[in-house]
């Protein structure tokens, strides 16, 4: 359930918790901007940046985010890129977000996109994106002590806000505030509405240099604050063992599937120029070229990393898809229902009366009835799910400015120059066969899947634990008059997908079997027929009032015959813990040579996050989920 709020007869939120206005009587809008946004020395201080870094200690209603945004998109010297980072123990719902910014028609716009993506806020950090991308909001549910404590960022701002010191003293003790610190470079502005001695104290011996300035009515002071600590900060101490680049730089992207696009993506929105360097003829010539995909969160009693991660990789993919892709044509986020084996929904406990259930819960009478199956069985809707065509997504993503996608280019090795060949110290050079440079780079990201390794090995770095996956696809033509396929995905031991246009009709989709260690391509005619009768068997078991309308097609021989199954394969590649890999390979030895890969059978799910994530990485941002799942993500887990 989201925060109860009582409504003030002057239109001002009130929370019931905490006694407590949640802004002041004079209007939200202009405490954001005069204490927080100005107290900061914003916009001025973002001027001509590659990225400005914002921590909010209470999100509430989101009027400071509003009001930063809008300041930033006024703003002709704005940073490129914008990151708001913001903590909330108790977030509200989104029907009432959109009342409170009901009275600031200035705000009612961006105020309906935040509305948009307000769901599905459980615990942990949350990334919403704005703006093409450019604004970042990284929402984070918890208490904001120990969210503090548990994320790496770095801020340039920070906006103290929150219920007073009076209603909410956890918030402004001495704790909570080093965990403010530990986020703070030297020179980084505080600014916040309370003048408490007690805050004030706390400030200074956290390493901030506070004084009393001007207040906006009817407060007569606001306090304002630099980070300047007589010793040196933590966070230059921790300081990352990867380069780190301040401004945008070259990358070279080894591999045009949904690992090396999103990635490709994600660094030229920051600014960066990419070339995508691939064999194949086409983008997705490899197991990103699959007809159709599902994306949906992963499910688990216990709510594990793996689930967590997918729940971030599936709002991800959502926000990338909407941006760029064309609804029911190129992708549908029309939701997905899983078939769960006897009591054991996967449902953590208490899921479906929180925000847990914007995301999955069992599946209603409808939604069964739709799929032809009984009432009884036992299945989740995610709702949160859909289908894309990935080859169009990977189109789409290597069209964005910035990025040079360079076909029938075979990468043999890997060299890091010295300064030879009319090479700069320190750059990277692809060569191929012959030994000659096709492209140079101050960085490399290796998105080839289970070709990553051989690249590797012939630059003399070490291996990563990747295994290859076969898997096969059985498709074929619909009939028109196919009622009984239905209308959404079915996923379980296999999964359907039906009514996705093709240029030659619509089509269904059921697939695909699992081989692993196994890489041979293309698959002989004995191999394809097996893998045609295992799906067939598998969706007989999955839907069996379905089955019956696709048995002609898996019954047809005749590859001229129209009706007949198709057949779609290729080889995936996965790591031994099933999680992506993401980072740099050998920070100290080979700066500059990052991987992304291992994205498995939950590529659609796990790709344009994976492209964030190492994008984030290499700029020193803010990253895109919580930094836990990032290291059970990273290449310095595969050390242990």
């Amino acid at each position: 359930m989201s925060e109860p709020i009582d409504w003030l007869p002057d239109g001002t939120p009130f929370s019931p918790r905490f006694s407590d206005r949640y802004h002041s009587e004079n209007g939200g809008p202009e405490q954001a901007r005069q204490v927080f946004l100005h107290g900061c020395g914003l916009p001025a201080a973002w001027a001509g940046q590659a990225q400005w870094r914002i921590l909010e200690t209470g999100f509430g209603f989101g009027l400071n985010f509003l009001v930063t945004w809008a300041a930033w998109r006024a703003d002709a010297q704005r940073p490129r890129l914008l990151h708001f980072i913001s903590t909330e123990a108790w977030p509200i719902g989104a029907a009432d977000l959109l009342r409170a910014a009901s009275a600031h028609p200035a705000l009612a716009p961006l105020a309906q996109e935040l509305h948009d993506q307000f769901w599905g806020l459980l615990p942990g950090v949350h990334r919403l994106t704005f703006d093409g991308g450019r604004v970042l909001l990284t929402l984070c549910v918890g208490d904001a002590q120990t969210v503090l404590r548990q994320q790496e960022w770095t801020v340039d701002s920070v906006y103290l806000d929150g219920f007073s010191p009076q209603r909410n003293p956890e918030l402004w003790n001495l704790h909570t505030l080093k965990a403010v610190a530990r986020c703070c470079r030297r020179g980084t502005r505080l600014a916040t509405w309370t003048i408490a001695r007690s805050v004030r104290d706390a400030l200074t011996q956290c390493g901030f240099n506070a004084e009393k300035v001007a207040g906006v009515p009817p407060k007569r002071d606001n306090l304002q604050a630099t980070f300047d600590p007589r010793w040196e900060p933590r966070t230059s101490r921790t300081a990352p063992a990867h380069t780190v680049h301040t401004a945008p730089a070259r990358c070279m992207v080894i591999g045009a599937g949904l690992a090396g696009a999103a990635t490709a993506a994600s660094l030229a929105r920051r600014g960066w120029q990419a070339q995508v360097l691939d064999m194949g003829d086409a983008p997705a010539a490899g197991a990103s070229g699959l007809p159709v995909g599902l994306f949906a969160p992963h499910l688990s009693p216990d709510d594990n990393v793996f689930s967590r991660v997918s729940r971030s990789g599936v709002r991800a993919m959502l926000q990338q898809s909407k941006a760029l892709l064309q609804q029911s044509v190129d992708w549908n986020p029309c939701g997905v229902l899983e078939r769960r084996p006897e009591l054991n929904l996967g449902l953590p406990e208490g899921w479906e009366q929180g925000p847990g259930a914007d995301w999955s819960r069992a599946a209603s009478a409808p939604i069964l009835q739709a799929a032809g199956l009984a009432q009884d069985t036992p299945a989740c809707w995610h709702a949160k799910a859909g289908w894309v065509q990935p080859a169009r997504l990977v189109r789409a993503l290597l069209a964005q400015p910035g990025i040079e996608w360079c076909p029938r280019t075979l990468v043999a090795r890997l060299q890091r120059s010295p300064g030879t060949n009319g090479c700069a110290t320190g750059q990277w050079q692809a060569l191929d066969e012959h030994g000659h440079a096709v492209a140079e780079a101050e960085c490399v990201v290796l998105a080839a899947g289970p070709a990553c390794n051989a690249l590797l090995a012939a630059s003399s770095a070490p291996a990563l634990a990747l295994q290859s996956v076969r898997g096969q696809l059985s498709w074929g033509l619909q009939d028109p008059g196919a009622t009984a396929l239905p209308p959404f995905p079915v996923n379980g031991n296999g999964g359907l997908v039906a009514h996705v246009p093709r240029e030659v009709g619509l089509a269904w989709h059921m697939g695909s079997t699992f081989e692993r260690d196994v890489d041979a391509l293309p698959l002989t005619p004995a191999e394809a027929a097996s893998a045609h009768a295992t799906n067939w068997r598998r969706l007989q078991e999955l839907l069996p009032g379905a089955a019956p309308t696709l048995q002609a097609a898996f019954a047809g021989t005749s590859p001229s015959d129209a009706a007949a199954v198709r057949a779609w394969a290729s080889v995936r590649c996965t790591s031994t813990d099933r999680l992506p890999i993401v980072g740099p390979v050998d920070a100290q030895s080979l700066p500059g040579l990052w991987v992304c890969t291992a994205m498995g059978a939950r590529g659609l799910t796990r790709a344009v996050l994976c492209g964030e994530l190492l994008a984030a990485l290499l700029n020193a941002e803010p990253l895109p989920l919580d930094a836990r799942l990032a290291r059970a993500m990273g290449t310095e887990r595969l050390e242990k």
